[in-house]
């Protein structure tokens, strides 16, 4: 009996050791990749130029075809909140490690990973489309990766008149004539050099409860995102018909088009900050 008790005490330490051991190996982060897939409705964009039989060519609930030749947008302010409510910051001060541009044109920036994610569960991401006020300078110094991402020549982020940044570029053909699309948003300004204030804020919060928890521990899991363009036209806020001209109401070039023609596009795209916290966003799913 006395050796019976010694093997089943010895044989409870071992567990416990091996317990313990277990525990202390499990990771305490981890990565979480968010993959960006930019469709009308269902279907992948496929960029191209007017006399392209490639490109995914879109109706919008006016009857409008429409196509893009370019797209890019911003993103950044990341937060994840897990299952109990805590909100993880990523760098959401720091543009050259938290922030994006997202480039269809480019398959290696659909992908972005956020590095070293306290291990849990998530029920929700939210992030910026575009650049939040207090960091909306174009900060050579301060934030040199992303500067030189923005300005590329290949990606042109950034407004010429050298203030902000862009936040979202669209490039394309419009009608079965194929006229120019072009429809770029970002934060404006007001008054003159010197003494500038803000004036329209585009930058919009998105907010997206996730399907299933994104687990974080052992696993790095990674959340399928879906960026609806149709909703460009389409949106749950405005329903925009696209116009060329030189009057208030056109709205299918930068340089004509007003900044109230402008925060039409912004509400669709990023939501209306009230009712829509999504804009164009969706979660497609989520795999642990």
């Amino acid at each position: 009996m006395k050796n019976i008790k010694t093997y089943l005490i010895a044989a409870s330490i071992a567990l416990f050791f091996v317990s313990c051991q277990s525990d202390d190996s499990s990771p305490v982060a981890n990565n979480v990749t968010l993959s960006f897939n930019n469709t009308f409705k269902d279907l992948a964009i496929v960029l191209g130029d007017a006399a392209s039989h490639q490109a995914t060519v879109n109706t919008s609930a006016a009857g409008q075809l429409h196509q893009f030749s370019e797209l890019k947008y911003v993103i950044s302010n990341i937060r994840l909140v897990k299952a109990d409510g805590t909100e993880i910051p990523y760098n959401i001060n720091d543009l050259d490690k938290g922030a994006a541009v997202v480039d269809q044109s480019k398959p290696i920036t659909l992908n972005y990973t956020l590095n070293n994610i306290p291990s849990g569960d998530y029920k929700q991401l939210k992030f910026g489309l575009g650049v939040k006020k207090d960091l909306n300078v174009l900060n050579q110094v301060k934030f040199p990766n992303f500067y030189a991402t923005a300005g590329a020549n290949d990606t042109e982020m950034m407004w010429e008149w050298g203030t902000g940044y862009r936040f979202t570029k669209i490039e394309g053909f419009y009608d079965t004539d194929k006229k120019t699309l072009s429809i770029h948003t970002g934060s404006t300004i007001e008054g003159e050099e010197g003494s500038y204030t803000q004036g329209v804020d585009s930058y919009r919060d998105i907010v997206l409860d996730l399907p299933i928890h994104a687990t974080v521990g052992a696993k790095a899991p990674e959340i399928a995102i879906k960026a609806d363009f149709d909703k460009l036209l389409s949106g749950k806020t405005n329903t925009i018909t696209l116009k060329t001209g030189t009057g208030m109401d056109a709205n299918a070039t930068p340089n004509i088009h007003t900044a109230n023609q402008m925060v039409l596009f912004v509400d669709n795209l990023g939501g209306n900050g009230s009712s829509d916290l999504t804009g164009i966003f969706s979660i497609i799913k989520v795999e642990n």
